[in-house]
């Protein structure tokens, strides 16, 4: 099945090009379906804590979030609670060469499978579903210069990710038993 940014399914992860077809014809599909793509700069999360700020400012998180990996877990799921929105959400991270070299992305690509499993099945931490409607939530790593394949050994540092080559893209999702429906 051909990946989608619309579909409540992983992979939830994507590396790729800045100009790779597939991204515009998948925003432009979420957007019709009412979904919204967020821009960040990657060039703005290369240490932790400006990940945890830019990612505070951009997508309006509360006054209490933790700035820390759990938290960006809780407040990436649990985001469309605090503002009323249910809408889909593609997350896109432009300039992100730079982060195939932070000594973090596994864990990053792990905190944002962990927050897109939850959204899109709606499950809490135990599995259990979750009072809320599921919302598509995904993430794409946009690369100037260096082919997706040059991040997938980092990426596959987080913890339970698993990570593929499809169609020229890399893909990372949750794989083992703690995360029923993963893959």
């Amino acid at each position: 099945m051909a990946l989608s940014l619309t579909r409540r399914r992983s992979p939830w992860v994507v590396f790729t090009r800045h100009n790779d077809p597939w991204l515009n014809a998948e925003t432009a599909k979420l957007q019709e379906q009412g979904g919204r793509a967020l821009r960040m700069d990657g060039r703005e999360l290369r240490e932790p804590e400006a990940l945890f700020a830019a990612f505070a400012r951009e997508l309006s998180f509360p006054g209490y979030f933790g700035h820390n990996w759990d938290a960006l877990v809780d407040c990436l799921h649990d985001r469309h609670g605090h503002e009323g929105h249910t809408d889909d959400v593609v997350v896109l991270i432009e300039h992100a060469d730079g982060l195939r070299d932070a000594d973090f992305l596994g864990l990053f690509v792990s905190v944002l499978c962990q927050a897109a499993w939850r959204a899109n099945l709606q499950l809490d931490a135990d599995g259990v579903p979750n009072h809320r409607p599921p919302f598509a939530l995904h993430f794409v790593f946009l690369l100037d210069d260096i082919p997706p394949t040059a991040c997938a050994e980092a990426a596959a540092t987080g913890m339970d990710v698993e990570t593929a080559l499809e169609e020229g893209r890399l893909t990372a999702t949750l794989t083992g038993e703690h995360w029923p429906g993963a893959n």
